[in-house]
């Protein structure tokens, strides 16, 4: 073999080795937003216990706020909303395998949880409120001094608690309940003192319940809901934020809200 025929097969060499890299590249890329549409079905994970955001209702139909925006969402997108539910202390475990294209219902923006996931940008503000029964002797955070306290094992109310270092150690007593509903259940039977719990969903059920609880003035922490994905999808991420943004310029999201909670609380574009 002559010394050009050695160079053009080299050069032939080089030239597919190059367009292999490069197919490579685009295979092993952002794939999150493709998958997604590839399958025509978006996965969200979510508390179903978790009213007024995301819950069963009387017919055992999951339902609320994030569902119904999660719905649109997914419809202008051209796929299908799939809801399911997880255990919330494994939801971020539930997402890195794979089970789950998202975590939103009632999801609250965190520095810890920033680290570990990518983020939407905001579209609720939220506060961790103590919910107690209507006739209980407490009224301010300094009454629950020595008490029993209940939270949501890993949520944000957690986080909020260990914020507040020196309420913490005035407790008795501290619960962490599988979900609020349960929570909820057991301050109803005195089970506890008071519930930690985001504003959103005593509001709920103080309007379901009546005068049954009674909200505290004082809150240990103000919050902001986003939608979470894995680090690395930021496509997926970028189309649902995109989404989102032309349901509030279209007035579609404030729609939805009012629907739920009579006004629009919703904060994207504002």
């Amino acid at each position: 073999m002559n010394k050009r025929m050695i160079l053009i097969m080299v050069s032939l060499m080089l030239a597919i080795a190059l367009v292999t890299t490069g197919c490579a590249a685009k295979t092993t890329g952002d794939q999150s937003l493709k998958k997604v549409l590839d399958a025509k079905t978006f996965v969200l994970g979510l508390d179903d216990a978790f009213p007024p955001m995301g819950y069963r209702d009387a017919n055992n139909e999951i339902v609320g706020f994030d569902v119904d925006v999660a719905k649109e969402v997914a419809k202008r997108m051209g796929v299908e909303l799939k809801l399911q539910p997880i255990d919330w202390s494994q939801k971020e475990n539930e997402l890195n395998s794979g089970n789950i294209d998202c975590i939103w219902n009632g999801f609250t923006i965190t520095e810890e949880r920033l680290a570990a996931l990518n983020f939407t940008g905001a579209y609720m503000k939220n506060r961790q409120i103590v919910i107690v029964l209507a006739d209980s002797e407490v009224k301010t955070l300094a009454d629950l001094k020595g008490k029993k306290l209940a939270v949501q094992a890993e949520s944000s109310a957690v986080e909020a608690l260990n914020a507040a270092a020196d309420f913490k150690a005035s407790l008795g007593e501290i619960v962490e309940l599988k979900d609020n509903v349960t929570a909820l259940m057991d301050l109803k039977a005195s089970g506890t003192d008071a519930l930690l719990v985001d504003e959103m969903v005593a509001g709920y059920y103080i309007a379901k319940e009546g005068k049954a609880y009674r909200i505290l003035d004082e809150s240990l922490a103000e919050e902001e809901y986003g939608v979470g994905f894995r680090k690395a999808d930021q496509a997926l991420r970028d189309e649902v934020q995109k989404t989102l943004e032309a349901m509030a310029k279209d007035g579609t999201l404030a729609q939805i809200s009012t629907d739920w909670f009579s006004k629009d609380i919703t904060t994207i574009g504002k």
